[in-house]
């Protein structure tokens, strides 16, 4: 039996809305979406994660024109990876965006649609983090990410307290100066 193609099987899930087609073409990619989970999950998360892929591609594929399925599909992947991680960040009380508000005053964001605008700039967001000074970045994020007070985030590093303030409003603006040098 000849291999369908990834067009021929997505056309024909479409026209027959039968799973069996879109579980062919889901088995054939696999292991790039399982891949793609383990750089976020662990084994366990991963494997479920797989699966909710698996179950978003049955309303998804069904919406979407997709020209190119395995690049689709790994970008489908990873945003859903980055938005259960969001979630899970979320659950746990922690605050994912640094006052957006003030940080990203001149920033034009896109909230609305599909989300692809809003995880860029939270992606941006944490590359930035990451180019800090080691000072700058603990402050940041023990006082922005884990809301912490200015005493709390003193006590954790033991930085004085001045420092700590110094820190953290460096770091804010060295943050949105990086955002707005990679949108130039």
């Amino acid at each position: 039996m000849q291999e369908a193609s990834d067009a021929d099987l997505i056309q024909q899930y479409k026209s027959t809305g039968k799973l069996d087609f879109l579980a062919a073409l889901y088995q054939r990619y696999m292991p790039l979406v399982y891949g793609v989970c383990l750089k976020y999950f662990d084994e366990e998360a991963s494997k479920d994660a797989v699966m909710q892929i698996f179950e978003e591609l049955i309303t998804k594929l069904q919406q979407h024109d997709v020209q190119n399925f395995k690049s689709w599909l790994h970008v489908l992947s990873r945003n859903h990876c980055l938005m259960k991680l969001r979630a899970m960040k979320h659950k746990e009380g922690l605050q994912i965006s640094i006052d957006e508000s003030s940080l990203m005053e001149n920033e034009e964001i896109n909230h609305h649609g599909n989300g692809i605008d809003l995880e860029d700039h939270l992606q941006q967001l944490e590359k930035c983090l990451e180019t800090l000074p080691e000072e700058q970045k603990r402050s940041v994020d023990l006082f922005y990410l884990k809301e912490k007070s200015y005493r709390e985030v003193s006590a954790l590093t033991g930085y004085d307290m001045n420092k700590v303030k110094s820190y953290i409003q460096n770091g804010k603006r060295n943050l949105k100066i990086c955002i707005e040098q990679q949108n130039a």
